[in-house]
């Protein structure tokens, strides 16, 4: 998908050609988009199809007078009827008179921009939009790694209660996403070191402060990702020293009972059909019977105090 965006009259409208001060943003672009772009801006073929890469890394890069920046950013997958949070690189290169953003797969981040929810966001302005797209960005990240200690938090309760396989998948897959953003996030933050004494990108008095809130907010992320990363670990940890007790526990009763009826059993395996009683009273069989129950409760309530029930 090929789109063009233009600041006009502090609202940002859609155009159908490339004009200066002009943000042109793809989404999974297809062969016949993707030559429209490079042979009418004169673009780099391997910049505009370095984000269609799932495992491309984040950097920094400039070739013929074009800055090529790629961070990861997150978004939210559907897996198996649950939420999986991923990162994906998002390409932003610079030219002389316009901005070109490229995205394998339609993301929050730059629909935010499209629909005029950014304060303060003109096309005309590539660093700034730049700092902008990196500070969404990042708030994006901890936007996300609040859902994520949240949903582990009510993951944590029913696990207590219930043990059961689905919310174990679900914890492993929060932790997977966590070690996907503490990745992600450590090669943005490269990235943005990297731009604050970047010769080709023209920095602006005024744009200094955004770049340090990029920073600090940045780092705040990778600071979450890693406490919850912790305490998710340690969540699991303690998950399977549950299920491991609670399974001696089970063990530890099924045996208790199975000593109890074994003496029932073991005392009236003594006299088969074809034995005389010992007793010549007619209600010797009861008087058996009773003994076994005698006896099975005396086992029963000695292994009671002994806590093994």
């Amino acid at each position: 998908m090929l789109e063009i965006y233009k600041t006009v009259d502090n609202r940002i409208l859609r155009t159908d050609e490339f004009e200066e001060g002009s943000w042109v943003n793809l989404v999974n672009p297809n062969g016949l988009e993707l030559d429209r772009v490079s042979s009418s801006l004169n673009v780099e073929m391997e910049f505009l199809k370095a984000a269609l890469d799932e495992e491309e890394r984040s950097r920094i890069e400039n070739m013929n007078a074009q800055t090529l920046i790629i961070v990861d950013i997150p978004i939210v997958e559907i897996a198996t009827g649950t939420e999986l949070y991923i990162t994906i690189p998002l390409a932003i290169i610079l030219l002389e008179h316009l901005i070109i953003t490229v995205c394998l797969k339609d993301n929050i981040l730059i629909n935010d921009f499209k629909n005029n929810r950014i304060k303060t966001f003109f096309t005309q302005f590539k660093t700034r939009f730049v700092l902008q797209i990196l500070l969404k960005n990042a708030n994006g990240y901890l936007h996300y790694l609040r859902n994520i200690d949240k949903t582990s938090s009510e993951l944590e309760q029913h696990l207590y209660r219930s043990m059961k396989n689905n919310e174990l998948i679900k914890m492993l897959q929060l932790e997977k996403s966590l070690v996907y953003f503490s990745t992600s996030l450590k090669s943005n933050q490269i990235v943005l070191e990297k731009l604050m004494k970047y010769e080709y990108l023209k920095n602006y008095p005024e744009d200094e402060e955004l770049l340090e809130d990029v920073i600090i907010e940045n780092k705040q992320a990778i600071e979450m990702a890693y406490i919850y990363s912790s305490v998710l670990s340690g969540t699991m940890g303690t998950v399977a020293s549950l299920i491991s007790n609670n399974l001696n526990i089970v063990m530890k009763v099924l045996t208790s009972i199975t000593i109890v009826m074994a003496i029932p059993t073991m005392i009236s395996s003594f006299f088969g059909m074809n034995v005389v009683l010992p007793l010549t009273l007619q209600c010797s069989f009861w008087i058996i019977v009773g003994f076994s129950v005698i006896i099975s409760s005396i086992v029963g309530f000695i292994l009671y105090k002994k806590q093994l029930f």
